[in-house]
Formats: C-alpha cells, sequence, structure tokens
C-alpha cells in the first residue's frame, strides 16, 4: 500500500484579514491536490500569522487572542477537506480549555470529522513566554491508508511517545514543528532520523519559514519540509525521500510504500523493532492501550 503526502513550508508574512490566510492555506492544499497527494501537513504554529492581522486600532494581538480565530480555522479546513478528498493535518492552532491555553495538532477527515492531538511536551519558551499546557492524552488515528500519529515538535524528541506509537500501529509520524533558529531545527530534525531508525517508521517533518515582525516570539523562523524513511536497503540510502529547498515558500511531495516498512521489520539489514531487549527495559507493546 503506497500513501501519498505532501508536507507544506509555510511562509509567515504579515497579513491584514482572514481572508488572506484563507486565500494561502487554499493554494497549498490545490497545490497539493494537483499532485494528488492523499495526506497534507501544515507547520506547528503557523496560525500565528492571524495575530498579525492586529487589532484595528494599531496594537498586534498576542497568543492569548488566538482561540478566537479557532471556529473560522475549523470551518475553514473542515470545508478544504471535504471538498478535495484529502486528509489535512492542519499543523497546530491554540485553544483554550478551561482558561489554559493548549497547542493541539488537528486531523481533519474528508468525511468531516476532525481529531485533536495537544502537544505532550511543551518547550521552557512556551510555558515561561505563552504560559502553555501539556496535552494529557495520547492517541493512535484510523484512516483508510492505516494508522498515523501527530506528534508536534519537541515531542519528537522523547524516545518514548514514539516508541508508543509504534507499538498502538502507527506506521506514520506527521510531525508538524516550528524553530526559529538551526539549533532547534537540528535537534528536530535529527531525532526524527533517529524515531524513523528505532522504530522503522516513516516521519513526515515540516516547519514555518517567513517571519511575522508584529508577533512576539515568531520573528525569526527556520523551516524545511522533508520526508524521511528507516536507513536500510529498500529506502534512499540518507534515509530522505523528499526534502524542501530550506526556508522557502513552497511543498513537497512523496510517496510512502508501507510495505516496505513491513518487509524491513522481518529481514532488513538491521531489524531494530524486533530486536529490542524487552527483557532490559520497557516492552510498550504490552503496556499501552488497544
Amino acid at each position: 500500500m503506497k500513501i501519498r503526502v505532501s508536507a507544506v513550508q509555510y511562509h509567515l508574512h504579515t497579513i491584514k484579514s482572514f481572508e488572506e490566510f484563507a486565500n494561502q492555506c487554499e493554494h497549498y492544499i490545490k497545490t497539493a491536490q494537483e499532485y494528488g497527494s492523499e495526506f497534507v501537513l501544515f507547520p506547528e504554529f503557523f496560525t500565528t500569522q492571524l495575530l498579525s492581522i492586529g487589532n484595528g486600532q494599531g496594537s498586534s494581538l498576542t497568543i492569548n487572542d488566538l482561540p478566537s480565530f479557532t471556529e473560522q480555522y475549523l470551518n475553514l479546513f473542515k470545508k478544504l477537506a471535504e471538498e478535495t478528498g484529502m486528509h489535512i493535518i492542519g499543523g497546530t492552532h491554540v485553544l483554550n480549555r478551561n482558561n489554559r491555553l493548549y497547542n493541539v495538532a488537528h486531523l481533519f477527515y474528508p468525511d468531516g470529522r476532525v481529531e485533536e492531538q495537544a502537544k505532550l511536551h511543551i518547550t521552557p519558551t512556551e510555558v515561561d513566554e505563552w504560559n502553555m499546557s501539556a496535552g494529557a492524552s495520547f492517541k493512535i488515528f484510523e484512516t483508510d491508508k492505516g494508522k498515523i500519529a501527530l506528534l508536534t515538535c519537541y515531542d519528537i524528541e522523547f524516545p518514548e511517545i514514539v516508541r508508543m506509537a509504534k507499538a498502538k500501529g502507527a506506521d506514520v509520524i506527521f510531525c508538524p514543528s516550528c524553530t526559529d533558529d538551526r539549533h532547534g531545527f537540528h535537534r528536530v530534525r535529527y531525532t526524527s532520523h533517529a524515531r524513523a531508525i528505532e522504530n522503522q517508521v516513516y516521519v513526515v517533518l515540516t516547519g514555518t519559514v517567513g517571519s511575522l515582525s508584529t508577533v512576539d516570539f515568531m520573528r525569526a523562523n527556520f523551516g524545511q519540509a522533508v520526508v524521511i524513511t528507516p536507513n536500510d536497503i529498500p529506502f534512499p540510502p540518507k534515509g530522505l525521500l523528499v526534502e524542501g529547498e530550506i526556508n522557502q515558500d513552497m511543498i513537497v511531495t512523496a510517496d510512502l510504500d508501507l510495505n516496505l516498512l513491513y518487509e524491513v521489520r522481518e529481514k532488513g539489514s538491521v531489524t531494530t523493532w524486533r530486536d529490542r531487549r524487552v527483557d532490559l527495559y520497557v516492552d510498550w507493546e504490552k503496556h499501552v492501550e488497544g
């Protein structure tokens, strides 16, 4: 079974209305549709572009204002998923739940369903500057192309959570990200490769590019979309199916062959999932919920 995926290097720039945001999103979606993609991934925090609209009185909006756009955001991406027949991972959007802010990834199904996965690991900046709270639960999402997981940026730097995703049956990890410099970018990039090798899964990763000159902590972005594979003979030697040009406004597309994953898990050059020493450390297949 093959899955065609696209990942958006979303260009952040100042806008004046929600309609501008909607038009930009639709542009990327229609581009992915022209490529025949079945899944499209947007980056983490890309909806912070809405804060650049301002309050109409010369002042910029803050992160606390972002949840006020939630209904418009949900309606837009539900409509796009239904119209195109694609699964859309709408990056992350900030929600206010019981007066606490959560950084939440959204999966929009072609049939109108919407699923959520809150970011589980919160960076010091998110806590100190934006008062973000960590999600409390983790789940795997069923699609007509198999099981997937949504892990946001910092989440991918923790091996345990991806072990759990694989133990629950996920073959593809979609990772929306947002990093402001090379250090952060390479932390996420290198650990994504590690997670693909450790668990013999695909990782689809993308980040924001451009800048929002009026939005605090979104003034600098360093991003690149990439589709990462295990490092074994059926795959490219560097474990890269495709990658974008760093910090450019663009979209990348690739086909994920799930059968190749199943083959290397059984008889690859290395069989990292099968060869786990569960006599020495946790066997997540026995500790996760069904």
